[in-house]
């Protein structure tokens, strides 16, 4: 019996990208994947019916039979309690804020694969969606600078004298803040990258920025950075007030996977910023970097604008969605054998991405928060 997969159209609110692009289709069908789709699930991506139709996926609500579900958002618990016990799903869930969901997930007994619980290892490298994702958020960030600001990124000259580039500071150089720097530096600004990781130095010096050593190294386990004491961050904040203050913009990128942001940037620090400067918190769906920062606003705060977008890979849809399902593409193969869907438990990544499996949370955090968010 071959395996059918259904791509729901997303109904969560601003989000506009899609967990199928008509360029992956082939690769699925060559997997012995049926595939069916909900009718406008693309047209947020900008990606018409009929780019799909026409290359053999069906346009449909969801098939009786369906084994293997992709979406970018989880579905809503009326969605979930209309699947059928053993479906495969493979979405972002983020436990800690979708407790109801992972109960609803158990209590289906959907085997539920949370992409932002991917290892990251070398071997998932092509299915870490949050790296996909986060590349694009760093480009825009960079962008979002340099529109909000009240002057140009780059060095002009003209017949009446030349204007200074500005500068730009980019805190945390994961993903995003390496692709923030980059992007900002090909626009013109003089770029600065700080992380409390000292390892990182050399790639923010290789995407033309200038890392600054604070002397203090938080370097964490699975490629994140763990929190600081009071004491470092005191020690941190002495030198990047210089930092802050100097720049004309700072673009935050710092998150800690179910956990609120940590805030990098005080209010001190905020008030004594260059007039018009502006901060970009990328966080914001953790709640932001900064405690002056109103996730899904943009906000006027003495001298300085903090604009902080929500679900930031959303506006840009047709990329966004295409290196999404290029991740899911590259998962769902591992779970693939002989045309069936065969999930190898021994296998570091899928035991490791899985949210939910048999009537079970396997993923103890998840566990922990769902149990002691009551039923």
């Amino acid at each position: 019996m071959p395996v059918k997969l259904f791509v729901p159209r997303e109904t969560r609110l601003h989000e506009k990208r899609v967990a199928l692009v008509p360029a992956v289709v082939e690769k699925l069908h060559k997997l012995g994947i049926e595939i069916s789709l909900q009718p406008g699930a693309g047209l947020a991506a900008r990606i018409p019916d009929s780019a799909y139709e026409t290359i053999g996926v069906a346009l449909s609500n969801p098939p009786a039979d369906v084994s293997l579900v992709f979406s970018v958002q989880p579905p809503s618990i009326a969605e979930i309690e209309q699947m059928n016990p053993g479906t495969v799903l493979c979405c972002f869930v983020y436990a800690h804020r979708e407790q109801a969901t992972v109960r609803a997930l158990r209590d289906g007994q959907i085997t539920c694969f949370a992409m932002e619980l991917v290892p990251r290892i070398t071997r998932a490298q092509a299915m870490d969606a949050l790296s996909s994702q986060a590349a694009l958020a760093g480009y825009y960030a960079a962008l979002l600078a340099a529109t909000s600001l009240n002057r140009i990124l780059p060095m002009m000259t003209t017949a009446v004298g030349s204007l200074r580039p500005a500068r730009v500071l980019v805190m945390g150089a994961g993903v995003a803040g390496l692709q923030a720097l980059a992007t900002a530096k090909r626009l013109g600004a003089m770029v600065e990258g700080y992380d409390v990781r000292p390892e990182v130095k050399e790639q923010v010096e290789s995407v033309g920025g200038k890392f600054v050593d604070t002397g203090v190294s938080a370097s964490g386990q699975g490629g994140y950075a763990r929190e600081l004491t009071d004491e470092e961050q005191a020690k941190v904040a002495e030198v990047l007030t210089r930092h802050i203050q100097n720049a004309d913009a700072v673009i935050t990128t710092a998150s800690i996977p179910g956990r609120p942001s940590p805030k990098i940037i005080s209010e001190a620090q905020i008030m004594g910023m260059k007039p018009g400067s502006v901060i970009i918190d990328l966080a914001a769906e953790g709640g932001g970097n900064t405690p002056l920062t109103q996730p899904g606003d943009t906000v006027e705060i003495g001298p300085t604008t903090i604009v902080a977008p929500l679900n930031i890979p959303s506006h840009l849809a047709e990329h966004a969605s295409e290196l999404y399902a290029r991740n899911l593409l590259a998962l769902v193969g591992l779970m693939i054998k002989d045309g069936t869907l065969a999930l190898d438990w021994e296998d570091d990544i899928l035991a490791g991405a899985v949210l939910t499996h048999d009537g079970q949370i396997k993923n103890e955090t998840a566990r922990k928060a769902a149990e002691s968010g009551g039923e």
